[in-house]
């Protein structure tokens, strides 16, 4: 893939058939923005922001993608409205999230779209999932890789291997 940039998604939602609808997000966005270069395992943590919400199951994704961040923001969210994503309140239940981390080193501020995603550093939750695929990434704005943000991160709230299938 010419002109190719390397993407970093972070997949999550807390209703309905959590791993079917990561899976078929997996899926969609592999037609829609690029090859899926990398995949983490699926974690189960606790809601962040409103914590009296069912569990969230998250993924990081590695996406090389030749989409503009704009662009890949548009399939990320046609992705979110396909399994049924509804925005009734911030930090609510949802049956999908799909969020841009990084995109490539690239510091993007536009209407709509901030990255590096800027409370990728407060949230373990992402941490885990992107360390497990790319730990020595440097995030462009903090100049720290992704395991030295995991290691500093004071979000105490639990990520968990999921064992399901």
């Amino acid at each position: 893939m010419s002109n190719s940039v390397t993407a970093y998604l972070l997949l999550g939602g807390n209703l309905g058939d959590r791993a079917a609808l990561l899976r078929a997000a997996q899926a969609q966005l592999a037609t829609a923005a690029g090859e899926i270069a990398a995949a983490s395992a699926l974690y189960e943590t606790a809601a962040w922001g409103r914590e009296d919400q069912p569990a969230f199951l998250n993924q990081a994704l590695a996406v090389r993608t030749a989409l503009p961040a704009a662009e890949l923001l548009a399939q990320c969210l046609a992705t979110e409205r396909h399994a049924g994503r509804e925005r009734l309140e911030r930090w609510g239940s949802r049956t999908l999230d799909v969020d841009i981390l990084l995109y490539g080193d690239a510091l993007v501020d536009q209407p709509g779209l901030t990255v590096p995603h800027p409370r990728l550093a407060e949230r373990r939750f992402a941490l885990v999932p992107l360390a497990e695929i790319a730990p020595q990434l440097r995030h462009p704005r903090l100049g720290l890789t992704v395991a030295e943000l995991l290691a500093r991160c004071s979000d105490p709230l639990p990520v968990r291997p999921w064992p399901g299938k």
